[in-house]
């Protein structure tokens, strides 16, 4: 083995360590905060509005005093929950067809290629504007409108993988051994296209994430008084200078999560 190899991997492996530690600093924020400071991210007291960190709230008050700390720890909840699930959702969706889709070929294939490229040929985040338009403000409407734009990218990388393998003399071998599909997926299909799956995956719930947070600051994701993190962006820009810290909670919050999962999918993908 090269150094020049080992040294890829050795960088491969730290930035993997330092996106998970990222993304288990934003989760364990979020989950354990609230357990260590109880508080309300709903809880209204003018009296407080724009306030600095006190010990019921370490991230200060927002313009309608509210605990930024509590609300950050819901909104980074929320929007990860929704982007896991659509994720799982499209992944097992684009698993499934483009399995099919391979294996079958003809016209099963076909059609499916040409629903796949003619979602991917409309951008994503009109298609979902067209399922919020349905379910106005609501995580349903947003899980179904991610899971419709991401399973496009599952179904490709699943069906031209699968296509490969099971074209491989290995493949033809079991099945001369009279192996079924079931056995020829586990054992040959799924190795091969796990590691693409889960970069994949990882890439994927960035961009849910970043989809949910962008609508939100449009005023067009979650309604108010929902803690969102692009709500929450957008409602406290006005107020970035009388109370920066509050702004920047969100910011930072958002950013170091996006980072998180963009090194581990990079380096999975290095």
């Amino acid at each position: 083995m090269s150094d020049t190899v080992m040294i890829s991997r050795a960088t491969g492996n730290g930035l993997r360590w330092i996106g998970a530690a990222l993304v288990a600093a934003v989760l364990v924020f979020a989950l354990i905060g609230p357990l260590l400071v109880p508080g309300d991210p709903y809880a209204q007291s003018l009296l407080n509005a724009l306030s600095g960190p006190g010990p019921d709230a370490p991230l200060g008050f927002d313009h309608l005093g509210r605990s930024i700390f509590h609300r950050l720890a819901y909104a980074l909840c929320l929007s990860p929950a929704i982007a896991i699930a659509a994720v799982l959702t499209a992944g097992l969706a684009g698993l499934v067809l483009g399995t099919l889709a391979a294996a079958r070929g003809g016209w099963i294939e076909a059609a499916l290629t040409m629903l796949a490229d003619a979602l991917l040929a409309l951008p994503g985040l009109l298609l979902v504007l067209i399922v919020l338009a349905i379910f106005p403000g609501t995580a349903l409407g947003f899980w179904a409108g991610l899971s419709l734009v991401l399973w496009v990218e599952f179904f490709r990388l699943t069906r031209a993988a699968t296509r490969e393998t099971l074209a491989s003399p290995a493949v033809q071998a079991s099945r001369l051994l009279g192996f079924g599909p079931v056995y020829l997926f586990r054992t040959h299909v799924w190795p091969e296209i796990a590691p693409m799956m889960l970069t994949a995956a990882a890439f994927g719930t960035a961009t849910a994430i970043m989809a949910i947070a962008a609508l939100g600051f449009v005023h067009v994701g979650m309604r108010a008084p929902t803690p969102e993190l692009g709500l929450m962006m957008v409602e406290l820009l006005p107020y970035w200078r009388e109370a920066p810290l509050a702004l920047l909670s969100p910011v930072v919050a958002t950013f170091v999560l996006l980072l998180g999962l963009t090194l581990l999918a990079g380096s999975r993908e290095a």
